[in-house]
């Protein structure tokens, strides 16, 4: 098993720039882009929201406490970062236009804006994907030529779609507990859902990011039994000809898939089958046992793409700062990014 800090770079054979990242929370911009704007009518009342150095569940509380209204009854589509400036969509059921426009704005709550009215909460998900705005400070001298290098060959071949190191925890160490749950009914009984939950999750990440770093040399290719995704859609099939499928793969129309482990979720066949075969045996389990497991504590699992798309994607070099801009899909993470540009 690969550990998750050493997991390969696609661009390894460019040099990385080193640098700084958040030394501000301004230097990490992030905004969310809407799925669907509000219908007009219902009685969730849907805000834009843009924040300074405060994580998306202090935000809820902070509405949840100022408003008077259950957290239950506030939703998100995303969860965004703390240490940035984020802008995001918030639905507060039962408030309000003249009730959001008493609340006060701080250092942290920066914006607050009315979209209008909707008949369902906003639940997480619900988004068209990311918008960032990095800046990477004290860079090394080689970022003038390295920098071009790994955005061509992220933006032909496709970003590693890793999840990203806050999913396992500061000890890296997430998805023991998760695998240890799995078999564990009495502990799982004893866990908050919400807790239970997390620790699942980052076993199944565990698991994709090992079989994304596995096949990091043909992130782009797909190959027979491969379940691959159309990125239009989000729909999956089974590959059966490589030679028919591969040419809309280079095209970015369609993408090979690893497994979140579910209940429902298909296994690969073929040459990415044995690789996830593999993979989990190193873990010290089956694919059925992996898969009655999950039936056991109740999640499906689905097929993840390996690889991601860069849209919007611009960078200015000015002296030993750089700035990035780009659009990443719903579910996948910047830091997928920085670690390819600075190799950190």
């Amino acid at each position: 098993m690969v550990p998750e800090q050493s997991l390969p770079f696609l661009t390894a054979t460019v040099p990385g720039i080193g640098g700084m990242i958040r030394t501000t929370p301004e230097d990490f911009r992030v905004e969310e882009r809407p799925l669907y704007l509000p219908c007009g009518q219902g009685e969730h009342l849907y805000l834009s929201v843009t924040k300074r150095g405060l994580a998306t569940p202090q935000m809820v509380g902070w509405f949840s406490s100022r408003l008077g209204v259950k957290a239950r009854c506030i939703g998100v589509a995303g969860l965004k970062d703390a240490r940035a400036v984020t802008t995001q969509m918030v639905s507060v059921q039962g408030v309000t236009p003249e009730r959001i426009a008493q609340l006060p704005l701080d250092e942290h709550l920066l914006s607050i804006t009315v979209l209008g009215r909707h008949r369902n909460r906003l639940r997480t998900g619900h988004h068209a994907g990311n918008g960032f705005r990095l800046v990477i400070r004290g860079v090394r001298p080689c970022a003038a030529d390295s920098v071009p290098a790994i955005l061509h060959q992220l933006g032909t071949r496709g970003l590693p779609n890793y999840f990203g190191p806050q999913r396992q925890g500061r000890d890296g160490l997430n998805y023991s507990t998760g695998a240890a749950l799995l078999v564990d009914p009495a502990r799982r009984a004893k866990m908050p859902k919400p807790k239970r939950l997390w620790y699942l999750h980052a076993y199944q990440s565990f698991l994709f990011n090992q079989i994304v770093a596995r096949r990091i040399d043909r992130l782009d290719r797909v190959l027979a039994g491969d379940w691959a995704m159309k990125h239009e859609n989000g729909a999956c099939f089974l590959v059966e000809d490589e030679g028919v499928e591969q040419p809309r793969a280079e095209a970015f129309a369609i993408s090979p898939t690893g497994p979140l482990f579910g209940s429902r979720a298909p296994w690969a066949s073929g040459v990415p089958g044995e690789i996830e075969r593999a993979i989990v045996a190193e873990q010290g389990t089956t694919q059925e046992a992996l898969s009655a497991a999950a039936a056991a504590c109740g999640f499906r699992g689905e097929r993840r793409p390996l690889r991601v798309p860069l849209e919007g994607l611009d960078w200015s070099l000015e002296k030993d700062v750089l700035t990035l801009s780009f659009v990443l899909p719903p579910g996948s993470y910047a830091t997928s990014l920085l670690r390819e540009v600075t190799k950190a």
